[in-house]
């Protein structure tokens, strides 16, 4: 039986996972957190990506777990209403779109639930300091586990993947910054918005802040202008110092909200950028999602990209040899991903986007 090692347990490494269960293989997910991390903003699963949540048997709890907006506001600095839609939410597009939103931590909840049932083993608070090429396989050494052998790497670790740094080298050669950061983080609904988005445009800052829970809590995700911080996606206590400075002396409900950030459990951070890179394969260690072409939340596609790209590098794995599905894997992927990763031009949900999106669908076969 072919041994799989997954590092990562967000979205892209549980889904490899589920797909890998039904085909006879191994599966080990490393992760470094001590569990699921709670929190996080909203994703979608769009275009192809609703056939693969169809074939994977989650669509219809997918479905049942969506998102229930009745429109947006967009705000000036001060709290005045620019415009309105009820048409139309920034985080999720149309709303009579076929397309799903769901909480990030409702999706990996699921997945993990799923995999964790078809016998896949977990390993929480521990990560991959080493990686040795054998004959066959790769030598995995743990920060905290003893070594194993595995006949198959796979990174789903992210965008500061552990895994491409130690295959690849250092992620500065890969990760493109997009000039912003973005905060993420849950909190009691000072607002109280009732199924409506609220958006604010301020210099340099501005972000979403959308209910969840039937309208118990916010989502708050609150973003700012910035060139790369180095070492600030691990430093969490600098992380709100920061955010904290960025929107001291803007009104509106501003101050509440940073307060809610000062004091939020699930509170993160992190820059808006793009992976690129060409390959994502080395020996038998490979990429998948975030950590090997990661479009950035900007393009509205990181979740739809890590189901898609799982789904298809299951398939090729359960067809072929690694190294021979490890090359079909990049060859169907890698164009529906540079096309997904262009459109951080468009706004997500916009019609433009929509459209590109529409047309990514020709560049993936399933």
């Amino acid at each position: 039986m072919t041994t799989v090692l997954i590092s990562g347990a967000s979205v892209a490494g549980p889904a490899l996972a589920l797909n890998l269960c039904g085909r006879g293989f191994d599966v080990t997910v490393v992760e470094r957190a001590p569990a699921l991390r709670p929190g996080g903003h909203a994703v979608d699963v769009r275009g192809v990506a609703l056939d693969v949540a169809d074939r994977m048997g989650i669509l219809a709890e997918l479905q049942a777990m969506r998102t229930r907006m009745r429109g947006m506001s967009m705000l000036d600095a001060d709290g005045n209403e620019l415009f309105r839609s009820e048409e139309y939410a920034a985080s999720s597009g149309r709303l009579d779109s076929p397309d799903l939103e769901v909480l990030r931590e409702d999706l990996t909840g699921l997945l993990h639930a799923r995999t964790v049932a078809a016998g896949v083993e977990y390993v929480f608070d521990d990560t991959v300091t080493a990686l040795t090429e054998t004959a066959g396989g790769v030598r995995v050494e743990f920060q905290h586990g003893a070594p194993r052998d595995f006949d198959l790497v796979v990174g789903a670790d992210g965008l500061h993947s552990t895994t491409r740094r130690l295959a690849f080298g250092p992620e500065e050669d890969f990760v493109h910054h997009l000039g912003v950061y973005v905060a993420v983080y849950t909190m009691e609904n000072i607002l109280d918005l009732d199924e409506w988005q609220v958006w604010v445009q301020a210099p340099g800052a501005g972000g979403g802040i959308y209910p969840a829970r039937g309208n118990t809590e916010l989502r708050v995700n609150l973003g700012f202008e910035s060139a790369p911080i180095e070492g600030f996606h691990r430093d969490r206590d600098a992380q709100r110092k920061e955010l904290a400075r960025r929107y001291e002396g803007l009104g509106w409900e501003f101050p509440r909200l940073i307060e809610g950030a000062l004091a939020a459990p699930d509170f993160y951070c992190d820059a808006m950028a793009q992976v690129k890179m060409d390959t994502w394969t080395r020996g038998r260690t490979t990429l998948l999602g975030d950590a090997g072409y990661c479009p950035s939340p900007l393009s509205g596609q990181g979740t739809s990209l890590a189901l898609v790209g799982a789904w298809v590098l299951a398939e090729e794995l359960g067809r072929a040899s690694v190294p021979e599905a490890l090359t079909a894997y990049e060859t169907r992927m890698r164009p529906f991903a540079e096309i997904n990763q262009a459109l951080v031009a468009n706004q997500p949900g916009s019609p433009e986007a929509d459209a590109a999106i529409t047309h990514a669908k020709f560049a993936i076969t399933l």
